[in-house]
């Protein structure tokens, strides 16, 4: 009886969990999107987020919310930045931005940002990825324009 109730609470909380997590921009499958996002950029420590320029307000993430929330070091101006932090100024500025730094003192590991518009309609992209080989954050916004594309959110 106890697996029972404790299977029925995880099945539960899986249903909570995924009703609060946003699903994809309109018109596009979530799964096409995820795919195209795992193939192109896909890492336990990538975090894409897009929003609703102007606003910010977040209608699709990839990654874990932990991975999205993380503070790493912006490469410019601030200290620190999370992802969404990074939305939000891209939702507000509709400026690009691409950077790459060392996340780690003796540089074994990387940051990188990508964050721009999303070439149809009125949506933004921001995306943070740390590790060892993480590629630099212009590479990262040629592969997600890519891989948005792919999933039929902005023209080929």
């Amino acid at each position: 009886m106890s697996r029972r109730l404790a299977s029925a609470g995880l099945t539960a909380a899986a249903l909570i969990l995924g009703a609060c997590s946003p699903g994809a921009p309109k018109g596009v499958e979530k799964a096409a999107l995820d795919a195209a996002v795992t193939d192109a950029v896909g890492d336990p420590n990538t975090c894409v987020l897009i929003g609703q320029a102007g606003s910010g307000r977040l209608v699709y993430r990839y990654g874990t919310y932990g991975v999205c929330d993380r503070d790493l070091p912006s490469c410019a101006g601030v200290a620190t930045r999370k992802t969404g932090d990074l939305l939000k100024a891209t939702a507000a500025s509709k400026r690009p931005l691409n950077a790459s730094c060392p996340s780690t003192a003796d540089g074994s590991r990387g940051v990188a940002w990508a964050a721009a518009p999303v070439a149809s309609g009125d949506l933004v992209y921001a995306a943070s990825m740390e590790g060892e080989h993480t590629p630099p954050g212009l590479v990262i916004a040629e592969k997600l324009s890519a891989a948005f594309a792919k999933a039929g959110l902005q023209p080929r």
